[in-house]
């Protein structure tokens, strides 16, 4: 029989000891592991962090910075401008788009947690005005996960005798969220920072290192982006070449679309 404990915030804290579960997990043709060890192995697996504290920011601030950089020198070397105008633009645009992307990270980020902090403690008010409608609440919320009548009112009632527990399960149950394990704002402005600062500065690689070459540096962006693709998918579990793919196709977009216009512009102005 294997035991279970209940949710992220265990069992020891809600009074309830454990439920069991007589499922196991399906096992290979040929498996050399013991049974105990296999359901051990099974039961105590770990996932990745899907908060967004850090992976999304880093992602989108990575990514933004590539295509943005990307385009901007295609534009302007379609246009015809000289090895210095590409590098003083490039600079220009990742400074500015770093900032831009890490500020406006933290800002996204602390709104975000202050008007769950605002829910929570609209939530506490409740709980300490109204206590047996939120336990009858509580109770309805676990019959709504499969619990008969008796069992939830019990669980809801050993659950109701930690205030501040009761109230991570409504938050949590309500707003989706868990409101002491929040994302960092500060984490997710320096990710995307400095994610946008790595990512802008490769298209502009070739041309601090002398090699003024608009083609060799679309050549170098579209492995990065293909490259980011890939780690974003081995980060998702995503296939890693239709990962690959999907980035190397819609960052194109925006060069080619860019490289158009710089392209037009320098037609009409020439």
């Amino acid at each position: 029989m294997v035991r279970y404990s209940v949710g992220r915030m265990g069992a020891k804290d809600s009074g309830i000891s454990s439920m069991d579960a007589d499922a196991k997990p399906p096992r290979a043709v040929g498996d050399s592991v013991t049974p105990k060890r296999a359901d051990s192995a099974w039961i105590n697996h770990q996932h990745r962090d899907v908060s967004g504290g850090w992976l999304r920011p880093t992602v989108f601030g990575a990514v933004d910075g590539l295509v943005t950089n990307a385009s901007l020198i295609a534009g302007v070397g379609a246009g015809g401008a000289a090895r210095h105008a590409i590098l003083l633009t490039g600079f220009a645009g990742l400074i500015a788009g770093a900032f831009s992307m890490g500020t406006g990270e933290y800002i996204s980020v602390t709104n975000q947690n202050e008007l769950v902090h605002s829910e929570v403690a609209l939530e506490r008010e409740m709980h300490q005005r109204f206590p047996e409608a939120e336990q009858k609440e509580l109770a309805e919320t676990f019959q709504g996960y499969g619990a008969d009548p008796a069992t939830a009112e019990r669980m809801a009632a050993a659950i109701s005798r930690d205030p501040d527990l009761a109230l991570r399960f409504h938050t949590r149950d309500e707003l989706g969220v868990d409101a002491e394990n929040l994302p960092s704002a500060v984490v997710a402005g320096v990710a995307s920072f400095s994610a946008f600062s790595i990512g802008a500065l490769i298209p502009l690689l070739p041309y601090l290192f002398g090699a003024a070459n608009l083609a060799l540096t679309l050549s170098i962006v579209g492995v990065a982006l293909a490259g980011g693709g890939t780690v974003v998918g081995r980060l998702t579990g995503r296939p890693l070449a239709m990962s690959a793919v999907r980035q190397l196709f819609f960052g194109g977009i925006a060069v080619a679309v860019t490289y158009g216009v710089g392209h037009l512009v320098q037609a009409i102005v020439g």
